[in-house]
């Protein structure tokens, strides 16, 4: 068996700039410490972290591909109640349009943060914004934040329950935010020289496979590349479905573990919950198909 063949990577990774726990200098010595063939730093709205690593510079030893994970609302008549997001790999990260969406997106998470602050002190728990700044850091404040501070103070016992019983959708302290249209978000993508790809398509919560089938064929036609198949929450009979979905389409397949670091302490960076991978040749694929 060709060697690469036993090499794993990971194309869904957080870190401070956005809502994980480890800086990209510390993802950047894990992906090589754990000999990753390849790996990309997908943070939420922001290429911070992706600027940092190009800056650091890559060792031989591992590849890397520029990411983002972008907000953006379902195509109507699409309702999917989960979480609706569009990963962006090899793309530029200098791309003037992509960055003044990336920069709009971030202001709108910034406008939400002391709204939700407000709904958590009219619930009796004594929160301020400075509280999560502190958190946060030089990192883009998001709710995950607003989660640790919750878990400090014990308000909630940890960061599941806070979003269970007060920060999830359709909780008491819950404010939706801005995001993009689907369309809009995979054409920035597209013309910043990268691929789009539909994030963990199982926590879409579609009703049915012939829905989310019609979903993937509405944005292909708006320019979709891929789809992220392997994923830690994906059931293996929905990877395989996720795999016949890809290959009936035409369509690229990759995956990741969505590390947040200790945000999600039973996801590792590489092997997810323990037995997690993520072939080599996905990335050989996507490399391919950005160098035509």
């Amino acid at each position: 068996m060709d060697c690469k063949h036993r090499v794993r990577i990971d194309l869904h990774i957080h870190t401070t700039a956005s809502d994980g726990t480890s800086t990209p200098t510390q993802i950047l010595t894990l992906a090589r410490d754990l000999e990753l063939g390849a790996f990309a730093i997908t943070d939420h709205d922001t290429l911070d972290g992706v600027r940092e690593v190009l800056h650091l510079g890559i060792p031989d030893s591992v590849h890397f591909l520029t990411g983002v994970e972008i907000s953006a609302t379902p195509p109507p008549p699409f309702r999917c109640p989960g979480s609706f997001h569009i990963l962006g790999y090899g793309f530029r990260p200098e791309d003037p349009v992509l960055n003044q969406i990336l920069f709009q997106l971030q202001d709108a998470r910034k406008n939400r943060n002391p709204r939700i602050i407000e709904r958590l002190n009219q619930l009796g728990l004594d929160l301020t914004i400075d509280e999560v700044n502190q958190i946060a850091g030089d990192g883009l404040l998001g709710r995950p934040h607003i989660a640790r501070l919750m878990v400090k103070k014990g308000y909630a016992r940890s960061i599941n329950d806070a979003f269970d019983n007060y920060l999830g959708k359709g909780k008491p302290a819950y404010v939706d935010k801005f995001r993009v249209d689907t369309s809009q978000a995979i054409m920035l993508i597209g013309a910043a020289g990268g691929l789009p790809v539909l994030a963990h398509p199982y926590l879409l919560e579609t009703e049915s496979e012939k829905e989310l089938e019609d979903l993937v064929v509405m944005m292909k036609a708006m320019g979709l590349k891929g789809i992220e198949v392997y994923y830690p929450d994906h059931p293996p009979e929905h990877t395989a479905q996720y795999i016949d979905l890809a290959r009936k389409h035409g369509l690229l397949m990759t995956g990741g573990t969505d590390f947040h670091g200790s945000l999600k302490p039973e996801i590792q960076m590489g092997t997810g919950k323990g037995n997690f991978f993520v072939p080599y040749e996905l990335y050989e694929e996507l490399q391919q198909n950005l160098n035509r």
